[in-house]
């Protein structure tokens, strides 16, 4: 069975423990980095949630595993709140799926 990993800092990731959720505290963006790299090799893990805030920085780094199909890498809101680079990389993948921008525009 897969499991769901999220990766991000103490405050963000915490919650996610009751919900069975394999969670990965990182200090900052290189660290999350590392656990993003590791957790990709790993084959237990389907879907791998990114702290919005680490993910923006790790850009390049997720681009590695676009086409792959697992894991999922998604990016999620933190505790501070979304900046909208979660939604944008949603949008992305949905247009490059289907061929046209079929999400409402915010």
């Amino acid at each position: 069975m897969y499991k769901i990993a999220i990766i991000g800092d103490r405050d963000s990731v915490l919650g996610y423990m009751a919900l069975g959720f394999s969670t990965y505290e990182a200090s900052d963006a290189v660290e999350a980095g590392k656990i993003l790299h590791k957790l990709a090799k790993d084959d237990s893990f389907a879907v791998i949630f990114l702290v919005e805030n680490y993910a923006e920085q790790l850009t390049a780094e997720t681009a590695k595993y676009k086409d792959d199909p697992l894991p999922a890498i998604v990016s999620i809101p933190g505790r501070a709140g979304s900046d909208g680079f979660g939604m944008n990389n949603i949008r992305s993948a949905v247009e490059r799926a289907v061929g046209a921008d079929i999400l409402f525009k915010e």
